[in-house]
């Protein structure tokens, strides 16, 4: 599952941890690739602002995947409270061949 560490790096910044990811194969008649759920965690000062500044464009934002292209990504959930900001994220890589 090289896609796996291959997101995980492209989405972890200075001030988000990702805090579960999970995976599965996925694949059409043309494509193959993995799904993905992730939660990833914004924590201290400035949390709320930072993963606004995450969220914002994030459909259109460009993640580099070696091997990989990120199809789609999309934040279908997110949780605040005075310690942390919780995103919670879905997306589809697929292998570049």
């Amino acid at each position: 599952m090289i896609a796996v560490e291959a997101l995980r790096r492209a989405l972890c910044t200075t001030f988000a941890t990702i805090e579960r990811h999970e995976s599965r194969a996925w694949a059409s008649t043309v494509f193959s690739g993995e799904r993905h759920r992730l939660i990833l965690r914004f924590a201290g000062e400035g949390a709320a602002a930072q993963a606004d500044r995450f969220v914002d464009g994030l459909a259109e934002r460009e993640f580099a995947l070696e091997g990989h292209i990120l199809a789609d990504i999309l934040l279908v959930a997110e949780a605040r409270d005075a310690q942390a900001v919780r995103l919670i994220l879905e997306a589809l890589t697929i292998a570049a061949d």
